[in-house]
C-alpha cells in the first residue's frame, strides 16, 4: 500500500467514530431544503457547494420564513466565517506539502476534517498530512451527501417528535471533547460556551457566534501562554 493510500485511509478511520452523528445532521439539512420549497436538485447542489451544514440549515430556515435574500446570504457567510479562522491555523500544516493543489484544499475544510487534522494527523510521522486531510473529508462528504438526499426525499415523513435537530450539537461535542487535553483548552471551551449563550441571542445575524469564538481564542491563547503544559487531570 502506498503512503498516499495509507494516509487517506488513516483520515477515514480518524473520523469514523463520528460518522453516525453526521447522518441525522444530514437528514435535517436535506429536509430543511425541501421544506423551504426547493427540490431534490437544489438539495443536492446546496450540500455539494455549501459544504457546511450549520449555514445550510440556517439559510434555508430564513428563506422559508421569507427573510430578504441579503439576510439569508449574510447569515450563511457569518456562520461560515469560522472557516476563515480554521484556514489561518491549518494553512501552515498543509500548504508546505500541498504545492499547486493548495488552491483546491479550501473546499474540504469542514469542522470534522479540520479537527482530525489539527488534533491528530499533523502529529503523525507515518502519514502524509494532505491525503489524510482529504481522506477525512471524503468519507464525511459521501455520508453527508447520502443523508441529505434521504432527508430531501423523505424528511417530511420523519415525525417531529424524533427531534433530529439534537444531532447538530452532538456532532460538534463529539469533536470537541477528545481535543480537551489541557486545562487551558477546557477553560477556552467554557469561555466560548458562556460567551455564545450570552451574545448569540442579542447580536444580529449570528455575529454573536463569531464574537464568542474570538473570546474563546483570546482566553485560550492567554492561558496557554501562562500554563502551556498543565493537563486536565493535573
Amino acid at each position: 500500500m502506498s503512503r498516499t493510500t495509507a494516509s487517506v485511509l488513516a483520515g477515514v478511520r480518524a473520523v469514523a467514530p463520528i460518522i453516525l452523528g453526521i447522518i441525522p445532521f444530514g437528514l435535517v439539512a436535506g429536509a430543511a431544503v425541501t421544506s423551504a420549497g426547493f427540490g431534490l436538485a437544489e438539495a443536492i447542489g446546496m450540500s455539494l457547494l455549501v459544504n457546511a451544514g450549520a449555514s445550510q440549515i440556517a439559510a434555508t430556515a430564513l428563506y422559508a420564513e421569507g427573510a430578504p435574500l441579503f439576510v439569508v446570504v449574510g447569515t450563511a457567510l457569518v456562520i461560515n466565517a469560522r472557516l476563515f479562522i480554521y484556514s489561518t491555523s491549518i494553512a501552515p500544516v498543509i500548504v508546505p506539502e500541498a504545492g499547486a493543489w493548495r488552491v483546491l484544499l479550501g473546499h474540504p475544510l469542514v469542522d470534522q476534517s479540520y479537527a482530525a487534522t489539527m488534533t491528530s494527523g499533523r502529529f503523525r510521522d507515518d502519514i502524509s498530512v494532505v491525503p489524510y486531510y482529504v481522506g477525512s473529508w471524503l468519507i464525511l462528504a459521501f455520508v453527508w451527501q447520502l443523508a441529505n438526499i434521504v432527508g430531501a426525499l423523505g424528511g417530511t415523513l420523519v415525525p417531529a417528535s424524533w427531534s433530529l435537530d439534537f444531532a447538530v450539537p452532538l456532532v460538534f461535542l463529539a469533536m470537541l471533547v477528545p481535543a480537551l487535553k489541557f486545562r487551558a483548552d477546557v477553560e477556552a471551551a467554557i469561555a466560548t460556551a458562556i460567551a455564545a449563550a450570552l451574545l448569540v441571542p442579542v447580536m444580529p445575524m449570528q455575529t454573536g457566534l463569531i464574537a464568542a469564538i474570538v473570546i474563546g481564542m483570546v482566553w485560550g491563547a492567554a492561558r496557554h501562554h501562562e500554563h502551556p503544559r498543565v493537563e486536565v487531570d493535573a
